[in-house]
């Protein structure tokens, strides 16, 4: 599926067209029929990929026990555990990133994720750049140093297309001369 298509369609949706489509959605997530087909392919010791609404990201896990209504995973970055519905499992490697628009004013939330390295202009005008630790209603939370954390409207952010640079560095190593 193109997420970024669907999204565009649900765009020109009305709230309650929204709110009809979340409840049919619902119900289709909790089909036992549509838990069991998950449940069969799943074993411990697999390997997985699962999207986390709060990063707006897949994360990478094993799964420990597939259980009643849940799945017990340990994530791979980490060894956190946590139990996480069946339709959060991605089973079948779908990319679930959505794309920004073209000429769209700054970063849409549902684009960016948690770990993204972003930048955007303070009110000097100055370029500062930092890692999105936070997605919030109407902001996201940027750390530019050990020190500093900056709340920013998503459409006064932009990507930060030099990332290879900085992979590896801590995020006061990426902002020299940014106190």
């Amino acid at each position: 599926m193109d997420y970024t298509e669907i999204l565009g369609a649900l765009n020109k949706a009305t709230l309650f067209d929204l709110h009809r489509l979340k409840s049919a959605i619902y119900q289709e997530l909790l089909n036992p029929e549509r838990i069991d087909a998950i449940k069969m392919q799943l074993k411990p010791g697999q390997h997985i990929s699962y999207f986390d609404s709060t990063l707006n990201c897949l994360i990478d896990a094993i799964v420990i026990k597939p259980k009643k209504t849940r799945c017990l995973v340990e994530h791979i970055k980490d060894g956190e555990r946590w139990n996480i519905p069946f339709y959060y499992i991605n089973l079948e490697g779908v990319d679930a990133d959505i794309r920004p628009v073209k000429n769209q004013k700054g970063i849409p939330k549902s684009v960016l994720k948690v770990g993204d390295i972003v930048g955007f202009k303070n009110k000097e005008q100055n370029d500062i750049y930092g890692e999105v630790i936070r997605l919030n209603q109407k902001t996201a939370t940027i750390q530019v140093d050990l020190q500093n954390k900056w709340r920013v409207s998503y459409g006064f952010l932009f990507p930060v297309l030099d990332g290879e640079q900085v992979q590896g560095k801590g995020t006061q190593e990426l902002l020299p001369g940014i106190e």
